[in-house]
């Protein structure tokens, strides 16, 4: 049976790096939708990827009244999709290549693992050499499985969405496939919003994942991820 994909993009004031994904994504053959979800951008985020939709049918805009964070965000996306595998990308990757966006996928598709996420070049180097990044945002999943979640998914903080899909991973007993993106970097929070408010972000985001999971949990969220590594 052939399985159909969906890549779901979250973006949040991002007009000056989505164009290149969007290029990327909208380039490759496998995705039967591609769902860009505004997070109430105020820098012609939206704008940009709806004057592509007339050149390609599979691409849609959601635009969110205001901006809710990424898990409403993604929420909304999985609600509109209808392909049975989801890929979440971030919206400001550097570097991405449609045989990255291949590899992500194959996995799952061919069905060697129930779930892939990405390790990219720039991934924390604790990360790279435990050989898996337990809060990346490239994954690839059933998109059954975040869609009986949805209010749970909205309810959740702002960055506690990768944390609480890794507790969905371990409690269905997934296969996981890690996926080297040498190639591909996220900028780090400093680079796009300045020194002072880059750390303000990356504290934002420590404290959201452990109110969604404690420290100790997350530490058995990587072990045990990593323990499933096809």
């Amino acid at each position: 049976m052939t399985r159909t994909l969906a890549c779901i993009i979250p973006a949040f004031d991002e007009a000056p790096r989505i164009g290149r994904v969007l290029a990327t994504v909208l380039d490759h053959p496998q995705f039967a939708e591609v769902i860009v979800v505004d997070d109430g951008s105020s820098d012609g985020t939206a704008e940009l990827a709806e004057a592509l939709c007339p050149h390609h049918p599979a691409l849609r805009v959601l635009r969110m009244a205001r901006n809710g964070g990424k898990s409403r965000a993604i929420a909304a996306g999985i609600e509109a999709a209808r392909s049975d595998l989801v890929m979440l990308l971030d919206s400001d990757l550097v570097g991405l290549a449609g045989s990255d966006l291949s590899a992500l996928a194959a996995p799952v598709i061919e069905g060697r693992a129930g779930a892939a996420l990405s390790l990219r070049r720039n991934a924390p180097l604790p990360w790279r050499l435990l050989g898996i990044d337990y809060i990346s945002g490239e994954r690839v999943m059933p998109r059954a499985l975040l869609a009986e979640h949805l209010d749970a998914i909205r309810a959740l903080p702002r960055f506690g969405l990768e944390v609480f899909m890794n507790g969905l991973w371990l409690r269905q007993g997934l296969r996981v496939a890690v996926v080297p993106w040498p190639g591909v970097d996220s900028p780090f929070k400093h680079a796009k919003r300045g020194r002072l408010a880059g750390i303000a972000a990356d504290a934002a985001m420590m404290r959201d994942i452990f109110r969604t999971v404690s420290p100790l949990q997350a530490a058995r969220q990587i072990v045990t991820l990593r323990a499933r590594r096809v």
